[in-house]
């Protein structure tokens, strides 16, 4: 399929003070801003600026970024996912992930993740891509938050909502391991009947091992 990427960009106060939430940000613009040392939930933040850069240059890409002047302080990426994983085997082209959303702690209680994830669904193409994000409690900031698995799920879930994904099941093993972990999915309006049901397939594998 062909991927169009239409830039849309929302100004937020937050107590650390205002920020633009813009995207998807093409790679060259994101060479120009600097990186908040605070994003260091992935990796450090020159690697996980690299790591952007690198994502906002393939076709089906998108990165939203928060920003202050020219310092991001939040993201969300979204890319086809793993080859490894499971998603990737229904070899769907309009099936994307939302990989990583971070925001720099002075700027969390802001809503900044959920605006960031509004902003994403402004661009009409997300209304053709099934999008769908795991959660895993082990990537979660529990030591740095003080909540429990199943606040802080609640705090994802309620995130992720903003963007329009919903809880589905799954028998993914990974998924399936902790209780908190899940799988969301927004389901686009112009998705094809065939591609849900490919992507259904994939969801439960295993319906049939007994």
């Amino acid at each position: 399929m062909e991927h169009r990427k239409t830039y849309y960009s929302k100004e937020v106060e937050t107590p650390a003070g205002p920020l633009i939430i813009e995207g998807p940000i093409p790679p060259e613009k994101l060479m120009q801003y600097e990186f908040h040392e605070g994003l260091v939930a992935f990796r450090q933040p020159e690697q996980q600026h690299e790591a952007l850069i690198g994502i906002a240059n393939l076709p089906e890409g998108r990165i939203i970024i928060a920003r202050s002047g020219s310092t991001i302080v939040g993201y969300v990426t979204f890319l086809y996912p793993d080859p490894l994983e499971r998603w990737s085997e229904a070899k769907l082209d309009n099936l994307i992930e939302l990989g990583a959303v971070e925001v720099a702690s002075e700027y969390r209680g802001a809503s900044v993740g959920q605006t960031m994830l509004r902003v994403a669904m402004m661009d009409d193409q997300m209304e053709e891509y099934i999008t769908i994000t795991t959660e895993y409690y082990w990537h979660w900031d529990l030591k740095g938050t003080g909540l429990n698995v199943w606040d802080y799920r609640k705090i994802m879930e309620k995130m992720m909502s903003a963007g329009g994904l919903v809880w589905y099941a799954t028998d993914d093993p990974e998924i399936s391991s902790h209780p908190a972990n899940c799988l969301m999915v927004r389901i686009g309006a112009r998705v094809d009947q065939e591609s849900i049901q490919k992507f259904d397939q994939i969801r439960f594998m295993n319906r049939f091992m007994y």
